[in-house]
Order: C-alpha cells, then structure tokens, then sequence
C-alpha cells in the first residue's frame, strides 16, 4: 500500500513520537544482533529469550515467578498460578511455529495460540474460538469494557484483513497494534493477555525486526509494570492520537528492554557463565 488513506497502521506510523520510537527499537536490534555472540551461539540466545519472555508474559497474567523456578520447574499442571506459566512457554515455543500459516490466516493461528494456552485446562467447545454471546471471560487484569461476540467477530475479521493486505507500517507499529487490538476484544474465555502477547512476538519474527526471537518483549511489559501497561493500554482504547502514540512508545520500550536482556545473555556467554 502507498497511501496513509488505504493503509491505516501507516498513518500511525507518521504520529508525533512514533518514528523515533521505531528508530530506536531499529537501532536497540541491531546491536544486538550483532553481538559476536549471535555468530555462534543464536539458538542458545533464542532459547533463553523465550524462557524469559515467557516468564514477563506469565508475570502480566498474574504469576509472578522468578527466572530460576521457572527454568527449573518441570510439573505446571498444579496451581493457578503453575497453570499460567506453563501456558506462556508453551505459547513462546509455538510462536515460531506458526509465522507461514500467520500470512495467510491469522484467526486460525489466534485460535492455535488459545488452544496451546488453554491445555485442555477449559471445557473442550470453548477452546480455539471466539466467544459466543454471553459467555464469559477470565482476564482480571483488564477491566474494560468488555465487546459484544458480534464486534468481536466484526473486528477479528478487519484485523485479519489489515494484516492480509499487507502494510508499509513498521513491525513495531503492526506488532503493538495487534497487541492492543487482542487485549481489547479479549476474544477468548480465557489466556488473552498471553495470546495478545505472544501474537505481538509473531508479528516481530515475521516482520523480519526480529526473526530469531531474540528481542522479548513481554520481558519489557513486565519490567515497566502492570500499572504502566494497563495506563499505556489505556491510551490504545481511547483511540486518539496521543493515546495510541502512547502505546507504539510503550511497546517500543518493551522491545528495547527485551533487546537489553538478551544483551545481557550474550554477554553471560561470552563470558562462559551461561
């Protein structure tokens, strides 16, 4: 598309604050990509990215673990809180998984996402589709107004078309307006904040911002907090310019700090301490 007018997620691109944002995620991946560590050793760095990305998302949803219980736990199917985070790493394993059926449809890869995060934990004919009318959701994060099934419906189905039409919008751009638009329909009964972000995560491998998952940015969303995150969300419902510069910015941020984490491993590796 070569016009603001026939590519909306281009017009969020030229918002005031938007290109800077998308200039310094851009530059924040570069450098680390071209860590000398990535030469090598890029599926170990991929492999702690998602563990840690993984843990950020679960941390959003309310199980707040640390690093290390995570990677040693083997059993998730206790507690709530165990429950969640075996969704989350499941979900970050079959991110990668799912990027050829993604361009070509995107609602059954959504479906896919909340099939792998329910893990047969809710009743078998509400797993892997929308809601239905009166159905209710699971998100105690988010309290927004809740959409109807029939807008739910309605906007899955133009979310799907702006992602099959394709876009000159920037990766950060798509990425944290899909995020935002999951987290709003809440489409599921259940794991939509996982969903949302881990749809996020699909569109900035197969944008090719980040195509070896190195840069998690669930890992950014749990470090700026819950609090900022719903204020960031907040400005995505609001839909105005400022809003949803705010929330491009937040999501930016996210990845940046993502790209500081996986920085970090790369540095651990280097120094033969991880």
């Amino acid at each position: 598309m070569s016009t603001t007018a026939s590519d909306p997620l281009a017009a969020l691109g030229t918002l005031p604050g938007v290109a800077d944002a998308v200039d310094s995620v851009r530059k924040a991946v570069d450098r680390v990509y071209g860590h000398r560590v990535m030469r090598r050793r890029s599926n170990e760095v991929t492999a702690e990215a998602a563990l840690r990305g993984a843990r950020g998302s679960a941390a959003l949803s309310g199980a707040d673990w640390n690093l290390e219980e995570v990677r040693r736990r083997t059993d998730f199917s206790g507690d709530d809180e165990a429950q969640v985070v075996g969704a989350a790493l499941r979900l970050t394993a079959e991110a990668g998984q799912l990027l050829s059926i993604w361009r070509q449809s995107p609602l059954r890869v959504l479906a896919r996402l909340h099939l792998v995060a329910a893990g047969g934990a809710a009743p078998d004919d509400a797993v892997g589709r929308p809601r239905l009318a009166g159905e209710s959701v699971a998100e105690p994060l988010v309290e927004a107004p809740l959409p109807d099934a029939d807008e739910v419906a309605g906007r899955l189905e133009g979310l799907s078309g702006l992602i099959l039409a394709g876009s000159s919008a920037p990766a950060l751009v798509m990425a944290a307006v899909v995020h935002g638009e999951l987290l709003a329909l809440r489409p599921f009964g259940s794991h939509n904040g996982l969903v949302a972000r881990t749809a996020e995560r699909v569109v900035l491998i197969g944008s090719g911002l980040d195509p070896k998952s190195i840069c998690p940015a669930e890992v950014g969303h749990a470090e700026q907090g819950r609090a900022a995150y719903i204020a960031a969300f907040e400005g995505y419902l609001s839909g105005t310019p400022e809003g949803m510069a705010a929330w491009i910015a937040h999501c930016g941020r996210s990845v940046e700090l993502g790209v500081r984490e996986s920085t970090a491993v790369c540095e651990a590796l280097q120094r033969g301490a991880a």
